[in-house]
């Protein structure tokens, strides 16, 4: 079974900054994407930023500029530095990973944390 944990939300006032972070635990044979997705009240789920084995990463044109993904492959841990943060990133956010679980026979799942929430307000 693989498990994710997120940590690092709460309320932060507009301009400021806030660091998420997502471990995961549990029988991993290979981590292949990690990614941070956000859900703001009355809307879908978004993805915002994820990064590859390699380290390519993607972003939201929302947040391009001003959040930075990253990752600790040795932890298990993807980070996410959000700066210059907005009321409009309010949101719970999630962490998401696509690995190769063990034990054999090996498999491929889609895991998600439980969602921290962000709030950004005066």
């Amino acid at each position: 079974q693989v498990q994710l944990v997120e940590s690092g939300g709460g309320l932060v006032q507009p301009g400021g900054s806030l660091r998420l972070s997502c471990a995961a635990s549990g029988s991993i044979v290979v981590i292949n994407v990690m990614g941070w997705y956000r859900q703001a009240p009355g809307k879908e789920r978004e993805v915002v930023a994820n990064i590859t084995s390699t380290g390519s990463t993607n972003y939201a044109d929302s947040v391009k500029g001003r959040f930075t993904i990253s990752r600790d492959n040795a932890k298990k841990t993807v980070y996410l530095q959000m700066n210059s943060l907005k009321p409009e990133d309010t949101a719970v956010y999630y962490c998401n990973f696509r690995v190769v679980a063990g034990p054999s026979p090996y498999r491929r799942l889609e895991v998600w944390g439980q969602g921290t929430l962000v709030s950004v307000s005066s």
